[in-house]
């Protein structure tokens, strides 16, 4: 039997594809748990927060906000988790991103709207409405 893996922060991070400080504060944020520390004192963590910490990299690929991943994480090593549960949390960021989505056309729309309403050229600022459509803003001294 082999000795498990073990690693310092710089190549989990690495291996993960993060950021050192992104480890630091997925730990603060109870995302990871506390590393072990070797006899020399250096915190070491092992294949199981490798995966945990790609596991949330996955998640936030898909939309997932940290509390959401926290849910998430709860779920996956929960005793009482069901696929039903967990369907529940995936329908339901679906129905987010619906929503983010219907508000992006909108938003679209609109730029193109007023992009449209723009002339062409070097014309001055009142050839283009877009500015204006923003709101005034006052110049501070």
């Amino acid at each position: 039997m082999t000795a498990p893996i073990r690693m310092r922060i710089g190549e989990l991070a690495r291996r993960a594809g993060v950021n050192v400080q992104t480890v630091r504060y997925y730990e603060r944020r109870g995302l990871l748990p506390d590393p072990r520390a070797s006899a020399r004192g250096y915190r070491e963590y092992g294949e199981a927060t490798l995966e945990r910490l790609r596991f949330i990299k996955r998640a936030q690929d898909l939309g997932f906000t940290l509390a959401e991943i926290s849910e998430l994480l709860a779920l996956r090593l929960g005793r009482g988790a069901t696929a039903g549960r967990v369907k529940a949390r995936a329908q339901a960021k679906i129905r987010e991103i619906e929503g983010r989505l219907r508000d992006l056309e909108r938003i679209r729309h609109a730029l193109s709207h007023l992009a449209g309403e723009c002339t062409a050229g070097s014309g001055s600022l009142g050839e283009c409405p877009l500015l204006d459509a923003l709101g005034p803003i006052g110049a501070e001294r």
